[in-house]
């Protein structure tokens, strides 16, 4: 079977994140947005985990079920640290996912991480040690734990972070990183650009939401195709032809990202890598360095061309004709095509009505995103707002890039600019 999963979210106990994010909301938002599998997030804060062994119920494969709603999404025990430490003489920032297959690996791991650090303080805990540490301390305890870098090329807090990550895997994991058979793209990078990295030719490419409010679940998402469980799981992001394998990733535009290009966003100043390359990333406004965006640092440590992996469009999915990589679709969430529509900010009543007739009648988010035909949509919304779900499904869009922390602006029609919530609450909730 094809499965969808979204495998790194947070909980209402960290920092920035929505007070909605409990499990009866999750398994409500997991079904309208088509998604199977779902990571419960923070499972080493202690209350979090009091939250989760109340409303949660091992389904005996390493998944659990909702206990007021067998019938929606499956939940796995995930978890995000950060690890802040000093190492060749220059401090590091990485965040890393770990998924336990049971209440009882996941008490093992806090027991352990509760020793090296204040687990209370945030859902996702800083430990100061290093990601090495880690990740041979949570497999010392876990053997069948899923350890995998988060969000790997955004500026701060990364394995390739421009300004506090490494040159390569081993530099930051050593002899660890045997231990790691998958990466995660973050929002501001896709498979494609990581696909000019040798150095990830035997790791999985992943994509998860890191969401911050219910409204952005799924907004990344990655396909598995195989057993439905923790071990058919962890063999899908192992393998690339067995039984167990990624079928595809669902992808936000990564010019949307907060750190796509290279940039000041105070100063307005926004650099693609073509023009660091003349300019330079010292910022002509205050004289500081800029913020190295993803696309640069890409630039920096990839080894292959565009021309060389031969990207494709066949359908609604994007492949290289060189490389056995698994394909993927970028798409803007359907709240924010709404939203550019009407007229309005993704949270107001409108987008919100529009969005709920349409997974009501057609299923969920990403059937209405990639399958619905045109037909069925307008028995259910205005032409308009169908013309956008087409397009967006076409790829027909196009997005100002975002950088140094600014998200991208997408425009569905060259005109009009996708409206963004403006609220400082509202665009915290990332």
């Amino acid at each position: 079977m094809i499965y969808i999963a979204d495998l790194h979210i947070h909980s209402k106990y960290s920092r920035a994140v929505s007070q909605e994010m409990t499990i009866p909301n999750l398994s409500r938002w997991g079904k309208y947005k088509g998604i199977d599998l779902i990571g419960t997030g923070d499972f080493t804060h202690p209350f979090w985990f009091n939250d989760l062994k109340e409303n949660l119920l091992e389904d005996g494969k390493g998944f659990f079920n909702f206990k007021d709603d067998g019938k929606g999404p499956k939940f796995v025990l995930s978890a995000e640290i950060s690890n802040i430490y000093t190492q060749g003489e220059k401090g590091r920032r990485i965040h890393s996912v770990v998924l336990a297959p049971s209440f009882a690996d996941a008490e093992k791991i806090n027991e352990k991480l509760a020793s090296l650090g204040n687990l209370m303080s945030d859902g996702r805990p800083i430990l100061p040690i290093s990601a090495k540490l880690l990740l041979e301390t949570v497999k010392e305890v876990s053997p069948d734990s899923i350890f995998f870098p988060a969000h790997i090329w955004t500026p701060w807090y990364s394995l390739y972070g421009s300004n506090s990550g490494f040159d390569s895997m081993v530099d930051c994991f050593g002899s660890a990183s045997r231990e790691i058979f998958a990466i995660e793209t973050g929002l501001s990078s896709d498979p494609a650009m990581n696909w000019r990295i040798k150095e990830l030719d035997d790791y999985g490419i992943i994509s998860f939401s890191d969401a911050h409010s219910l409204p952005k679940l799924g907004r990344e998402a990655t396909a598995f195709e195989g057993d439905f469980s923790f071990q058919g799981l962890r063999e899908a992001m192992k393998s690339k032809d067995g039984p167990n394998k990624i079928a595809y990733t669902i992808e936000f535009h990564p010019e949307e990202g907060k750190y796509h290009y290279t940039g000041h966003r105070n100063c307005k100043v926004c650099y693609s890598p073509e023009e660091v390359k003349h300019k330079g990333t010292t910022c002509p406004v205050c004289g500081r360095k800029l913020t190295v965006g993803v696309m640069q640092r890409v630039e920096a440590l990839s080894t292959r061309g565009e021309a060389e992996i031969e990207i494709a469009k066949e359908g609604v999915f994007t492949r290289s004709k060189k490389l056995n990589r698994p394909p993927f679709v970028m798409l803007v969430p359907l709240q924010e095509v709404i939203a550019e529509v009407v007229g309005s900010n993704t949270a107001s009543q409108t987008v919100r009505s529009e969005y709920q007739a349409l997974v009501d009648r057609c299923g969920s988010e990403f059937e209405v995103l990639l399958k619905t035909a045109r037909e069925d949509l307008v028995k259910v919304v205005s032409p308009k707002i169908v013309e956008g779900i087409i397009k967006n499904r076409n790829g027909e869009i196009s997005v100002s890039p975002g950088y140094d922390g600014e998200f991208g602006k997408v425009s569905i029609w060259e005109d009009e600019t996708q409206t963004k919530e403006e609220s400082s609450e509202q665009m915290s909730l990332f």
